[in-house]
């Protein structure tokens, strides 16, 4: 079985633009990556994320060709790269590389800058080139500018044209976004996503921001300690992880240990179907936010077995668009259980109110207590 078959990669629809096949790589003899697939086609954008020292930037790295292929292979376009005998240099491979600190030349100007991978071609061809590019992403009109004047947005997007002029097949982006403030980021990445898409580049881009891979990617690769967790578009991994980690990583989560009966772990909110775990099992249960459904209680005569769990309000915040609801639930042996609610717009219940709770079963998951992380 291929190395892209264990690891459950589905191939793009077109011939992929990039291969990463079994990629295996070591510091000093320490394990930083650990047999990594993945195939990224045209047009596509993937996102490698994790937390810091978890070995996303190797694997890009590796692609580069900035860090040599120690174990697997490295293929653009259906050539190998890397492997097998081969070894490109990183200017030879066709890809183009945004980093966090963009890297620009102080002392050229921004069309200079952008045009300076284009050095083989004619002067007057090389600028009418790099005008077009800085057109495409919005700056032609600061193409005289030096780097210096620029914001730091402006600044991100002449790296974006930069390693865009050379019509690379591949673009790989480390952090690109990571130097911007909050506002600033979300404009730009806005503009480097419709970018990216219109020049039909494959993209595989590095970031430890959940929301910003969710916003950017097609599919993302979630990686912990050097391994791939899982891969597919965010949509499966928001609402499909495969385990405790790529559940939690994607944001904040209500944890609760128990055991299956029946098929079904008791809660104070209501049991929770357990699915492929058997009965007697140690599980956790890991529920969102937004899948505590909050409303008045039913009055005690009203209710039934199936009733909703009762909980208190501890605090209520509104954070914009949503409003977080701190919550106190009995437990029948221990402290009371400490659980936030994520309700849409504004809703501020008073402290100490009591409100009934439902659980939304597609936002709460059962894992099997040891892959807890």
């Amino acid at each position: 079985m291929s190395a892209l078959a264990m690891t459950g990669e589905r191939a793009p629809a077109t011939s992929a633009a990039l291969v990463l096949e079994g990629i295996g790589h070591a510091y000093d003899g320490v394990e930083a990556v650990r047999d990594v697939s993945i195939a990224i086609g045209p047009g596509e954008v993937v996102c490698l994320l994790g937390p810091s020292g978890c070995g996303k930037t190797t694997v890009l790295r590796v692609a580069a060709g900035l860090e040599r292929l120690q174990q697997g292979r490295v293929a653009i376009d259906g050539r190998t790269v890397a492997g097998e005998g081969v070894d490109i240099p990183p200017e030879e491979r066709g890809v183009g590389l945004v980093f966090q600190d963009y890297a620009l030349f102080p002392h050229l100007s921004v069309v200079d800058n952008v045009g300076f991978g284009l050095r083989p071609l004619a002067a007057a061809e090389r600028r009418r080139r790099a005008l077009a590019v800085l057109q495409r992403v919005g700056l032609a009109g600061l193409a005289d500018a030096y780097p210096h004047t620029l914001s730091g947005g402006q600044q991100q997007r002449v790296a974006l044209a930069r390693a865009l002029a050379p019509q690379p097949r591949v673009m790989l982006l480390d952090e690109p976004f990571s130097g911007l403030d909050t506002r600033l980021r979300d404009h730009v990445r806005d503009e480097t996503l419709h970018v990216l898409k219109d020049s039909g580049t494959a993209t595989l881009l590095v970031t430890h921001d959940p929301e910003e891979a969710m916003f950017m990617a097609d599919r993302i690769a979630v990686m912990r300690a050097g391994r791939l967790e899982q891969l597919g578009p965010p949509a499966d991994l928001y609402c499909q992880p495969e385990n405790a980690f790529v559940a939690a990583f994607f944001g904040d989560v209500n944890r609760l240990d128990g055991t299956v009966r029946h098929g079904r772990v008791a809660t104070p909110l209501g049991p929770v179907a357990a699915g492929v775990h058997l009965d007697g099992a140690a599980v956790e249960v890991l529920i969102r936010p937004e899948a505590i459904r909050l409303s008045a209680p039913a009055r005690p005569e009203a209710e039934s077995g199936a009733a909703p769990g009762r909980v208190q309000v501890v605090a209520a915040r509104m954070l914009g668009r949503s409003s977080l609801v701190h919550l106190e639930a009995e437990v029948a042996d221990g402290a009371p259980l400490h659980l936030h609610a994520r309700v849409p717009g504004r809703y501020l219940p008073p402290e100490g109110a009591l409100l009934a709770a439902r659980l939304d079963p597609e936002q709460t998951f059962v894992f099997a207590r040891e892959a807890a992380v």
